[in-house]
């Protein structure tokens, strides 16, 4: 069977990234990208990098005879837009933005990250994307939370690249700024904290520390590096077997003992975890590629979850390594 897909929102790094995928999808068909901004444009005219691999002009309009819409626009957008447009129970929607995130009273949507939801995300059709950030971290805590032993604050410190700062321009997006160049914002206090925490509560209802997070602007395009840690009183045997088990039916999470470097990850939908135990306390890194594990590969995956498609189907990307 072969599905049609619809984006909204087609302009940005996130839907050029899932254009990107979707090309080569061997189950699907882009049906439309709607993007106001950009209509009429060829699809190929702003995303240079799909010139040659779709012929396909972005619209004003929407079609609901489609199984899937995407949407790719930010944050804000993805409420107004329903309360809006009046999309059919048959239609899955799969939404990148943060508006839905969040179990609220009225909230429908199911917090899709498949390592934790999986059975969750294949029995619905409306569907909320983590965040990168969000991603990252939480793949380096389920298993501690799954065992119950988060009994202390956690510390993150996790560099990204300028691609999680979207598309549009901002002072401390060019590259002028970027190169040989870092900073801190948000600390304490970004906006994926909330996601964080009510995963880990899922699994450890009692977990009510503190997570001192400190998300850094790295001078590099895309990945995240997420070093993170709290006390531990097992071994590092045992904290490798947990998440070995954890993991062990997880399509992208992979473990490894050797110490990582974000280039294993980049243009990939893994996550790459490793343990380090250093007296009383256990750290772990955590990688992926904030466009894809933490946007819009993920977004294929929980797409395909839904579909009821093989979970890896599209996603099998190498790492650009040299």
């Amino acid at each position: 069977m072969n599905y049609k897909i619809g984006i909204i929102g087609g302009g940005g790094y996130t839907a050029g990234e899932l254009l990107r995928l979707l090309i080569r999808h061997p189950q699907v068909t882009i049906d439309f990208v709607l993007s106001n901004s950009q209509n009429g444009k060829q699809i190929s005219s702003v995303h240079e990098d799909l010139v040659g691999d779709i012929d396909l002009a972005f619209t004003d309009k929407m079609n609901l005879d489609v199984d899937v819409i995407f949407i790719c626009s930010g944050h804000g957008f993805s409420k107004k837009f329903l309360s809006e447009n009046e999309i059919p129970e048959n239609i899955a929607i799969i939404d990148l933005s943060t508006d839905f995130r969040l179990k609220k009273v009225g909230n429908s949507f199911v917090y899709a990250l498949p390592e934790l939801q999986k059975a969750a995300i294949r029995a619905s059709n409306r569907i909320a994307n983590p965040g990168c950030f969000a991603t990252a971290i939480q793949l380096a805590l389920l298993p501690l939370a799954a065992n119950q032993v988060l009994k202390n604050d956690i510390h993150v410190n996790a560099l990204t690249g300028s691609t999680g700062a979207g598309q549009q321009p901002t002072e401390t997006g060019h590259f002028s700024w970027r190169l040989n160049n870092i900073s801190i914002y948000k600390p304490f206090s970004h906006q994926h904290l909330a996601e964080i925490t009510q995963s880990l509560i899922q699994l450890q209802p009692d977990f009510k520390h503190e997570i001192n997070f400190l998300p850094v602007r790295g001078n590099f395009a895309r990945g995240i590096y997420a070093s993170v840690y709290t006390k531990f009183e097992g071994t590092i045997e045992t904290a490798y077997e947990w998440y070995e088990n954890f993991y062990k039916d997880s399509a992208f999470t992979v473990i490894t003992k050797e110490n990582p470097n974000l280039k294993q990850v980049v243009n990939t939908n893994k996550c790459v975890l490793h343990l380090l135990k250093h007296g009383d306390k256990l750290l772990i890194i955590s990688m992926i590629d904030n466009l894809l594990k933490g946007a819009s590969g993920q977004a294929v995956q929980n797409m395909n979850l839904v579909l009821g498609l093989p979970e890896k189907m599209g996603l099998g990307l190498k790492a650009v390594y040299f």
